[in-house]
């Protein structure tokens, strides 16, 4: 298996499917990844290799080409950066108590779903509330 940003890429897959298992590269992202390294590889390497098209599989692929793909995948900020953005925006949102931090900190929906049927994911499942007993008997 081949290793792009720290992450064993699947070998039998196309490259553009395989660079999606990359947190925080989706399809549009991983096609501009593979476009560059073309153009980068048609540079550097001439016809010496076979271009590099959305089609070809991982396990095609040189390790200099390779080496290609992990300097423009360098430039996307993916994995542990873009956790770490992420986190830090909701911790933002939480301190600054808006209606999305307070919705973030309750663990409720944020983006304006409806609750009072739904939304078992967020709030977790059902708390059932046992029902009294008749003291009259």
């Amino acid at each position: 298996m081949a290793r792009v940003l720290n992450v064993e890429i699947p070998n039998h897959k196309r490259i553009v499917i395989a660079l999606c298992s990359i947190f925080g590269i989706g399809k549009s992202l991983a096609t501009e990844i593979v476009e560059k390294t073309a153009k980068l590889q048609e540079e550097k390497f001439g016809k010496k290799f076979p271009i590099l098209t959305e089609n070809t599989k991982v396990k095609e692929i040189n390790e200099e080409v390779l080496q290609v793909i992990r300097d423009v995948a360098k430039t996307y900020k993916t994995e542990g950066d873009l956790h770490r953005e992420v986190q830090s925006n909701i911790k933002r949102l939480i301190e600054i108590k808006c209606y999305r931090g307070i919705r973030h900190r309750k663990g409720l929906p944020v983006r304006g779903q409806v609750t009072q049927k739904n939304a078992r994911t967020r709030k977790g499942p059902r708390k059932t509330i046992m029902a009294k007993k008749d003291k009259g008997k």
